[in-house]
């Protein structure tokens, strides 16, 4: 009943004309940067991040949240039409929605993609809320040593989930915490890193960061891509799959929304594991796995219903903990800091038609997803032969005015396009550049749970191994770091991201 009262309580906030709106908004721009390759959903947050400035707060969470799921429904438009995943979840469906499209079933194969990616969706809110009351309760019983070591197990989760080299991801996670300490001493009020420039007194802001090296950055390598495009558009056919391919279909569907649901939750990139874990096990599963790789409509249906799943259950570690599982929910706490909101558990109870207004809405946007995907699937077609060049100086532009308008500064604009500068280096290099993001968000938390912690000690650094709670998630850490030593480990691992 208590669950009832709360989702009650959630569509209320979310179901208001004014969410409403801004969900719509939301799911729209992440279909469309789902849709277009080269733009993702990281890039297009970082880029609104000034606009949620005029917006409540309510408004502006939900916005930003429709356009990460919604970005999960535009990215398979691409991988099945074009054979190019819009986003990192969608290079699976790759394999067997584009085979779908080049035998005239483009239309059965988004079809059930949508169809999947909204049951998903609609399974991962009711895991969100389910889940969010008795953790919350948990996160409450958490004390500056807890929350410190927690946060040393997410950067190191992170790192081991990231795409690419541990090594570059381990150093790309400590220049990330380097960044975050640039500013003034809260304690002492000395300056920390600025090299005697006033304007970096108070540190580097968020939005500067983000849409430097998620904007610009990504702008500059998208550049160097051919634009031509092979699209399967000859016939795509009815949009509602048959029979056969809902008897087919049901059972990769449950598996993947279950799956999804369980590894969204884990740092790095839960939306793209889950998909991958999902594809496998139907391969596994499937009685005849020659099928896969041919046209499967299994293959479809898992990975999109797992990596739909999979970031919506992501939410979990933000909404419950203030914690971000990826660079995304980086983007989120930068949004909440922006309107004053200390992300963690107390917001449930101090916010609670925020806190669960967000979840509701999660549900909303899917429903308006399953519109805007299905009816209107021509229009996304049509936007795959914009070219690129076209975009990209009106992008550029967005970011600028965007920079330049959260503190009207031309300093913050010339560090944003050096941050974009050093975003493309970190391309050019295969540095992966989510983890850096997580250690500047988690890094000036780290440091005040970190000194709260010894100040409560009275300088004992004992206090993070004598807690049980801490010592566990130290461990957990430790164990982590063990186990990708191991070379067959580190070997799977590089060939599972191999093929993003």
């Amino acid at each position: 009943m208590e669950l009832l009262s709360h989702l009650a309580l959630g569509f209320d906030a979310a179901l208001s004309w004014n969410n409403v709106f801004y969900c719509f908004v939301g799911v729209t721009l992440g279909t469309l940067v789902g849709v277009l390759p080269g733009l993702g959903p990281v890039a297009t947050i970082a880029m609104l991040l000034p606009v949620t400035y005029g917006l409540t707060p309510a408004a502006a969470l939900i916005m930003l949240a429709g356009i990460y799921y919604g970005a999960q429904y535009g990215g398979s438009t691409t991988a099945i039409l074009v054979n190019l995943p819009g986003e990192s979840s969608s290079v699976v469906t790759c394999i067997d929605g584009h085979a779908m499209a080049k035998k005239g079933r483009a239309g059965a194969a988004l079809g059930i993609a949508a169809i999947g990616s909204f049951f998903a969706g609609t399974v991962a809110t009711l895991v969100v809320a389910a889940a969010a009351t008795p953790l919350a309760a948990f996160a409450l019983k958490f004390g500056p040593a807890e929350y410190f070591s927690l946060m040393v197990l997410g950067l190191v989760a992170a790192v081991v989930l990231a795409q690419g080299d541990i090594v570059k991801a381990i150093a790309m996670t400590l220049l990330g915490l380097l960044l975050g300490m640039v500013g003034t001493d809260v304690n002492s009020g000395e300056e920390r890193f600025t090299f005697g420039l006033p304007q970096l007194a108070d540190g580097i802001d968020f939005v500067v960061i983000s849409m430097g090296i998620f904007g610009i950055g990504e702008i500059i390598a998208n550049l160097e891509h051919d634009q031509k495009r092979d699209v399967t558009v000859a016939k795509v056919g009815s949009v509602l799959p048959t029979r056969d391919d809902y008897r087919q279909a049901w059972k990769p569907v449950l598996r993947g929304s279950g799956l999804g649901a369980v590894l969204g939750v884990l740092p790095g990139g839960g939306a793209m594991l889950s998909s991958f874990a999902a594809y496998m096990i139907e391969k596994r599963l499937a009685k005849d796995s020659s099928r896969f790789g041919k046209g499967a409509i299994e293959g479809v249906a898992a990975p999109e219903s797992a990596n739909n799943a999979g970031a919506q259950t992501s939410f979990i570690p933000l909404l419950v903990m203030g914690l971000p599982s990826n660079a995304v929910m980086a983007l989120m706490i930068g949004a909440m800091m922006i309107h004053g909101i200390v992300p963690g558990p107390q917001v449930m109870t101090e916010r609670p038609e925020l806190f669960w207004g967000v979840i509701a809405s999660m549900w909303v946007g899917n429903l308006l997803l399953l519109l805007l995907n299905l009816p209107l699937v021509g229009m996304w077609v049509k936007l795959l032969s914009v070219p690129y060049r076209i975009l990209y100086p009106a992008i550029l532009l967005f970011c600028c005015i965007g920079a330049f308008s959260v503190n009207n500064s031309l300093f913050d604009l010339l560090l944003t396009v050096a941050f974009g500068l050093l975003g493309y280096l970190f391309i050019k290099l295969r540095c992966e550049p989510a983890p850096l993001l997580l250690g500047f968000v988690l890094g000036p938390m780290m440091e005040e749970n970190l000194r709260r912690a010894m100040l409560l000690s009275r300088g004992d650094a004992s206090v993070f191994f004598t807690r049980p709670l801490s010592l566990t998630l130290l461990l957990i850490a430790l164990a982590l770091i063990v186990v990708m030593t191991l070379p067959r480990l580190r070997a799977t691992r590089e060939v599972a991201f191999a093929e993003d």
